[in-house]
């Protein structure tokens, strides 16, 4: 099972670009730009990769990212992404960035979008995967700042599909950012939004009636309210699920007690996504993989987790019918 799942292909949907990246190319970009770590040794970096809640988690994540400077960063970090990406069959991948992590650190939103675009780029033509790109909010920080970063972010429409929201989620509630979002789908750009991770199941609610998210990133905590598993199964809101991540920031104390299995058994539109893969142990394969063996996935299970990431995209109907074809002879070439 598990190299039909490597070999399996499939989409991600929920994916943080600065989550992804790994203490070897974080002590190597520090070299390159004479930062100065916290941290000696690759080693020591994953050591502290011991984390009780999210808070924690966005210490090391924040502390990370000061190493990212050039444009020439943001396209070996998001490099690195995409390769690990093709090597795991991932045939579509849907990119969130935090701009706001950089530039308030002084770095220009050009030099952020530009590296990331030239690899996404890069990508399609030495790998073949397609991409779209979602701009992040950080919600512990105001809906003024927000709507700065989405002014910056109007200027390339061209290279941003989505608008996100993402950080430290309890006492920052979708409602926060109502008007940012208003303005975005003004602008045209799509709503997805994280909800119902650490935080409670009517923060979901609020990404759907106040943000009008499309899609809600996590949402596990759905299972917590039998009205708003009746309104996604109906509506078929997808929600972008992260199991390692889950369990590593202790929403779920153990992978056997993951909600996955049973909002897939209920008819959601749930698929399997690595979310910051360099900080929680493994990308999208190794999700599958501690799945299917924590929650004994079926191949139907597997086959009905890769289809939501497919049906799920941003992609037209046509390029989702191509992939779902391309899912359907894997299958059908592999039987049991």
């Amino acid at each position: 099972m598990r190299s039909f799942i490597e070999k399996m292909p499939k989409a991600e949907l929920h994916l943080h670009i600065e989550g992804s990246l790994e203490p070897e190319l974080m002590f190597a970009l520090a070299q390159r730009n004479n930062v100065t770590l916290d941290f000696k040794s690759v080693e020591e970096v994953r050591a502290a990769y011991e984390f009780s809640n999210l808070q924690d988690f966005l210490d090391i994540y924040y502390l990370g990212t000061n190493v990212l400077l050039h444009e020439q960063d943001f396209y070996d970090m998001t490099w690195a992404y995409l390769t690990k990406a093709h090597e795991q069959n991932i045939r579509h991948a849907e990119i969130m960035f935090d701009p706001q992590t950089h530039t308030d650190r002084g770095i220009p939103f050009e030099t952020v979008i530009t590296g990331i675009h030239r690899a996404l780029e890069d990508a399609k033509k030495e790998y073949g995967i397609t991409t779209k790109l979602i701009m992040s909010f950080l919600r512990h920080l105001s809906e003024e700042e927000a709507f700065k970063t989405l002014e910056e972010g109007a200027k390339y429409k061209d290279w941003i599909t989505a608008v996100g929201l993402d950080s430290s989620e309890v006492g920052n509630p979708p409602e926060k950012f109502k008007r940012v979002y208003q303005k975005a789908r003004d602008l045209g750009f799509l709503p997805v939004a994280h909800a119902g991770e650490e935080g409670p199941a009517p923060y979901i609610w609020g990404a759907l009636d106040d943000l009008g998210a499309m899609r809600i990133d996590h949402g596990v905590r759905s299972i917590e309210d039998e009205k708003l598993l009746d309104r996604l199964v109906e509506s078929r809101v997808p929600l972008t699920v992260c199991p390692l991540s889950n369990t590593k920031l202790c929403v779920f104390d153990k992978m056997e007690d993951h909600s996955i299995k049973k909002l897939l058994d209920k008819g959601l539109c749930v698929m399997v996504n690595s979310d910051d893969p360099a900080y929680f142990g493994g990308y999208v394969n190794e999700n599958y993989i501690a799945i299917q063996e924590a929650l004994d996935l079926s191949r139907d299970d597997l086959y009905q987790l890769a289809r939501n990431s497919f049906e799920a995209t941003f992609l037209t109907d046509a390029e989702k019918a191509d992939l779902i074809a391309e899912l359907d002879a894997y299958f059908e070439a592999n039987p049991t």
